[in-house]
């Protein structure tokens, strides 16, 4: 099923087999006959529409967000964010079966990655609504990287895609709801809410996990958290730092301070 949904190259056809899995995974549990987990040769990169054009970073043309442009390209990256989320959910599911969870940490990824189809398509929408569309602006090549950087490395994977990478989208979310409230495009500042609202839950269930996996081998999470940061993200943690809704997702402020403080050496 994971496998399937990174297969999908289509950003709406993803996500309507990412949701019509979710529902069937939750469907079986639901009725005490849970799906087998089993294992699955995933594609080292998900599929991927012809369009948007992927570049470099640097190569993305910034836009002011105070015109109606500028706008469209904000949430033109959100919805690239989005579904690349959606793949790595199922991502983490696919690569890392061979690896003994308890069936919480499948509801937990298979729920996140059904959200984000959901998301994306809120996005989507907005887009749309505007006159524009996902794939008609370039995108952001280096999404996949921290997927590509932890591809056999489960602690790795949780520490840098849940914990640093959607812990960021909790910093600087509350600050593109305030551009559209601006500019009275009540439609995005819905989407925008409902993805705020529910990305403390997929922060949190990387750091439920983390500290799980940390619990079982008897190691000490803050310590390992620091290390995987250090290995695998490439940058450096920039505050300021949303801390209550850290904090409200299980990622206290001596996991991520002193990162933001050491990165710059860690990098030398």
């Amino acid at each position: 099923m994971a496998v399937e949904v990174l297969a999908t190259a289509d950003g709406r056809a993803k996500c309507a087999l990412s949701q019509a899995h979710a529902t069937a995974w939750f469907a079986a549990r639901q009725a005490g006959q849970p799906i087998s987990v089993g294992q699955a040769s995933p594609p080292l990169h998900p599929s991927r529409p012809e369009r948007p054009e992927l570049l470099p970073p640097r190569d993305v043309p910034r836009r002011r967000p105070g015109s109606p442009q500028g706008r469209i390209a904000l949430l033109h990256a959100v919805a690239h964010i989005e579904l690349n989320a959606v793949d790595l959910h199922w991502d983490i599911i696919a690569r890392f079966g061979h690896v003994p969870m308890p069936l919480g940490f499948y509801d937990d990824w298979v729920k996140a990655a059904a959200e984000e189809s959901r998301h994306f398509n809120l996005i989507c929408d907005c887009l749309e609504a505007m006159g524009s569309h996902y794939g008609a602006l370039p995108a952001h090549a280096g999404m996949w990287r921290a997927a590509s950087d932890t591809v056999d490395d489960l602690f790795g994977r949780l520490a840098v895609v849940p914990m640093v990478l959607e812990a960021r989208g909790l910093d600087v979310t509350p600050g593109m709801i305030e551009i559209f409230r601006k500019a009275g495009e009540t439609q995005a500042i819905a989407a925008l809410e409902v993805i705020y609202a529910e990305e403390v839950g997929h922060v949190a269930y990387g750091s439920k996990w983390f500290n799980w996996l940390c619990g079982r081998d008897g190691l000490d999470p803050k310590e390992v958290f620091h290390d995987l940061v250090r290995r695998y993200f490439h940058g450096a943690l920039k505050p300021p730092f949303n801390e209550e809704k850290r904090a409200e997702a299980g990622l206290p402020p001596d996991f991520y301070w002193p990162l933001a403080e050491d990165m710059p050496f860690a990098a030398d």
